[in-house]
């Protein structure tokens, strides 16, 4: 499923380039796509775009007659708290990279939860640390967010070429 996800990334260069989903799966059989794994991510894609959607922040004013499904923008001063299925999926190393990020100040909250999100819809447990940053990569496509260039070059480091000094 990855590499198709790779190769939608590589090939429609924002989340709003994308055809829909019917006509880009007849794009990745044409491709020579795996029709499992066309699926697959297909379904991925159409979950990332409804966390997308219901996932952005409001800023309003409270109020006793807020709909619930209103999503406040974070509190510098709020913490995320893992359940334990969160945990047993993005591992040690998924949450330190998510806590590097946010420290870093490019990972706002609203994206994190939609990375944690989609992370929890992938089949594999624990997820691999190279397919959360595609995750990670996916998601600043969907908001049609170009990343910036140091963050570009940690989410397509390949860590297992690196030769210690």
């Amino acid at each position: 499923m990855f590499e198709v996800l790779v190769f939608v990334y590589e090939n429609y260069w924002r989340g709003d380039a994308c055809p829909e989903l019917d006509q880009l799966g007849r794009k990745l059989s044409a491709a020579g796509f795996d029709s499992d794994e066309i699926d697959q991510a297909l379904q991925w894609l159409a979950g990332l775009n409804s966390a997308s959607r219901s996932a952005n922040p409001i800023d309003i004013t409270p109020t006793d007659h807020e709909p619930a499904d209103v999503m406040r923008p974070a509190s510098a001063d709020s913490m995320r708290i893992y359940a334990t299925p969160e945990q047993d999926q993005l591992g040690a190393t998924g949450l330190g990279f998510l806590s590097f990020l946010e420290s870093a100040g490019v990972l706002p909250a609203h994206m994190r939860e939609i990375v944690i999100d989609r992370a929890m819809a992938v089949p594999q447990r624990p997820i691999d640390i190279d397919d959360l940053k595609i995750i990670v990569l996916m998601v600043y496509w969907s908001a049609g967010i170009e990343p910036d260039a140091l963050v570009l070059d940690e989410l397509c480091d390949d860590n297992h070429s690196r030769i210690a000094h």
